[in-house]
């Protein structure tokens, strides 16, 4: 049936998220959820939509430049695909095929796949940790120090200690949220660092935006779920 979905299973918790330009804090308390281990690969990318994006090739390399309401529609498909209910309705001029992301709606209590909340994202990106990061940088991320100029193969460096791959370094990653809308409108938040990047990108607490027409070189996605009921499958093949 295609391409296996790696998903790990994450514990409720609590984080607190931070916005260097503004200054301000918030406390998250994550409900327990999914994630994928790595990001969306061109492999899976291609089987799902006919669509191989990106600027260097490769079947287990991350899709990048793809804006976010692509990662919306990937999701959808690739419920469609396993069988799961889609997590977002589109309506208006999202379901025409508009990159503004006003028409997408998220119901939580469907079971499809999904972007990640960013105190998702970084809930599980800590993994249990404080720091700005869970390990030194270059055993866990592909970075401008380290990259050659390019996006590498997903799981190439080591995972943190809930075995998640890549979250930070390689590819951006799009997140479900809006980044601040009454200064940015539509634009969503972006985390992880990526390839091209400074060290100091490459933090848990590093908060990027981009509108979601955008399509970016260094930017991605990684498939989240709601939890599971007892006796679902973390992974379909």
């Amino acid at each position: 049936m295609g391409t296996r979905v790696e998903m790990i299973t994450v514990p409720p918790g609590r984080v607190t998220l931070s916005d260097r330009r503004t200054g301000r804090r918030w406390p998250v308390e994550p409900a327990p959820y999914q994630l994928a281990a790595f990001q969306v690969t061109q492999e899976l990318y291609a089987e799902v939509t006919g669509s191989r994006p990106g600027g260097v090739q490769g079947d287990r390399v991350p899709v990048e430049g793809v804006c976010w309401t692509d990662a919306v529609r990937f999701c959808n498909a690739l419920s469609e695909r396993d069988g799961l209910a889609p997590a977002y309705r589109l309506t208006g001029d999202s379901d025409a095929g508009s990159d503004t992301g006003s028409g997408v709606a998220w119901d939580p209590a469907r079971d499809g796949y999904r972007l990640p909340t960013e105190a998702e994202w970084e809930h599980a990106c800590r993994a249990g940790t404080e720091g700005p990061r869970h390990g030194p940088l270059d055993e866990i991320a592909w970075y401008r120090g380290n990259s050659g100029g390019r996006p590498h193969e997903v799981g190439g460096k080591l995972p943190n200690a809930w075995g998640f791959h890549d979250m930070l370094g390689n590819v951006w990653e799009w997140c479900w949220d809006l980044y601040d809308p009454e200064v940015y409108g539509d634009y969503r938040v972006l985390r992880g660092g990526g390839w091209f990047d400074e060290h100091w990108s490459c933090r848990a607490s590093v908060r990027r935006r981009s509108h979601p027409a955008f399509r970016v070189d260094d930017v991605g996605f990684r498939l989240a779920r709601s939890a599971v009921p007892a006796g679902g499958a973390d992974a379909r093949d």
